[in-house]
């Protein structure tokens, strides 16, 4: 979950200018007490959006699923998104304009946006609507990159301050839902925007819009290198909560050293980082400003600041290379999770995306990279203090759902990222037994009892499920 339970009633009745049909949220939340999968979907006339061509992939696939209950949980999760939580629109100079909320909590998280339309990029070449969907889920993120690049989920109205947030300590913003700020929140939009761009050839979402969201990117990663100070102009603190729901420090977080890294208080779960330099999210970083770089070289032709990217991207490289890397005493030479540039190391994995089980997925890092290889199987193993075993199952969880709870979202990343077909299949098997009968992926689960689950409609995973079902099926692996 993004937000305590407990707030989300009050976000609900907040943001009551998303509206979702009762049957898409009945369809989100049902539970049966048996083995087999009910048809789930929304009614086709409650679909938020449908596509054809979506729609023909997806029946072609599933005649190739032979096992019943993975056929039936393709079909409904794939296109959970497009059903249940986009809003395409205009804004009011006619410019693409799309929200995306991510499910049970009527906000748009950045991350979570670009992740929940990524697997549909396949088809927007093909299927003109939905490339003005995507199109527009890209110009919203610019629109929320150049508001506040501070901030890890907007609201639909930028003029709106409904959220239950508002009194956080920090420089909240009307049109601003939560503000802690995360540097993945800052690569997905990027990363989403040069994908879409390759795929469809449209260049058009390159304009001065994207110069602005550019710059405020490259502003605040390089505030967030600590050179100028360990205060920094952001600050974050909440009242009454938990300890990974706010920051030391009187908010500024615990210190870092400068050494190139990019911090990030918060990390990809919405939870404080022990030490400021998050791993994974500086690898997906130099991923993504490399990305950025060509954009801006090819499209805009600004050479400047294609190479403050470039150059950026090159010192997080460098620094990731000589902080990022500790000798383990079992795996050998393995990544950390988190550094402080000071020396300190925590060796841990979290299941939210970018993860160290990831990186080859959001990253450049390469499937086959020894150092890698050493950290996939200390991240999958009791040697990570996040990874749990039960008789429901096994995977990584995370703080935000505390001891105990195994997030499908780490079962599908390493099926992501294996090369053996058992390997494939056993992580098939678990997901498919571990719905609590709703064929739906969830946040987390029980390791014991799948049943006891946080967050029935969850749209980023459902749709990353489905993702991997496609991937699966254009290898030809057997389903």
């Amino acid at each position: 979950m993004r937000i305590p339970f407990t707030a989300l009633t009050v976000a609900a009745a907040a943001l009551a200018a998303v509206s979702v049909p009762a049957s898409v949220r009945a369809a989100a939340v049902c539970v049966v007490p048996n083995d087999k999968i009910p048809t789930s979907r929304p009614p086709e006339a409650d679909r938020l959006f449908r596509s054809k061509v979506l729609e023909r992939r997806i029946a072609q696939t599933a005649a190739r699923i032979s096992d019943p209950e993975l056929r039936r949980m393709f079909q409904q999760c794939l296109p959970n998104t497009l059903d249940t939580t986009v809003h395409p629109g205009r804004t009011a100079d006619g410019d693409d304009d799309t929200f995306v909320v991510t499910g049970d909590i009527d906000a748009m998280w950045l991350r979570d946006s670009g992740a929940q339309v990524w697997p549909y990029l396949r088809f927007a070449k093909d299927d003109p609507e939905l490339r003005r969907l995507i199109r527009g889920v890209i110009r919203r993120q610019f629109r929320s990159l150049v508001l506040d690049p501070y901030a890890n989920a907007f609201l639909p109205d930028t003029a709106s301050t409904a959220t239950p947030w508002a009194k956080d300590y920090t420089d909240m913003r009307p049109g601003v839902f939560e503000r802690k700020y995360e540097l993945d929140s800052l690569c997905y939009p990027l990363r989403l925007a040069y994908a879409y761009w390759k795929v469809t050839g449209d260049d058009s979402i390159f304009d001065d819009l994207w110069l602005r969201a550019i710059d405020a990117v490259l502003a605040t990663m390089r505030e967030q290198q600590h050179k100028e100070g360990f205060r920094t102009s952001y600050n974050f603190q909440r009242r009454g909560t938990a300890l990974h729901d706010t920051m030391a420090n009187y908010g500024y977080g615990h210190p870092a050293k400068p050494v190139g890294l990019i911090a990030s208080a918060f990390r990809p779960s919405d939870d404080s980082c022990v030490l400021p330099y998050l791993v994974p999210s500086n690898f997906m970083a130099v991923s993504c400003l490399r990305k950025a770089a060509e954009a801006l070289d090819e499209v805009n032709h600004r050479t400047d600041l294609a190479q403050s990217c470039r150059d950026l991207a090159a010192e997080v490289q460098a620094a990731l290379n000589r902080y990022a890397v500790v000798n383990h005493p079992k795996y050998g030479p393995i990544y950390a999770f988190e550094v402080d540039g000071f020396g300190g190391a925590l060796l841990m994995d979290d299941a939210n995306v970018p993860s160290l089980l990831a990186l080859p997925y959001i990253s450049d890092v390469p499937l086959d990279d020894p150092v890698y290889q050493n950290t996939r199987r200390f991240a999958w193993s009791e040697d990570n203090p996040y990874f749990f075993r039960g008789r429901a199952g096994e995977g990584i969880g995370s703080p935000h759902t505390s001891f105990d709870n195994v997030w499908p979202m780490s079962v599908i990343m390493r099926a992501m990222t294996a090369t053996d077909p058992a390997e494939v299949d056993s992580c098939l098997t678990l997901l498919k037994t571990t719905t609590a009968g709703t064929g739906f992926m969830h946040e987390s689960f029980n390791k014991d009892d799948d049943s006891k689950f946080t967050r029935a409609w969850f749209a980023w995973v459902n749709t990353l499920f489905g993702e991997l079902i496609l991937k699966l099926d254009d290898a030809g692996h057997r389903l």
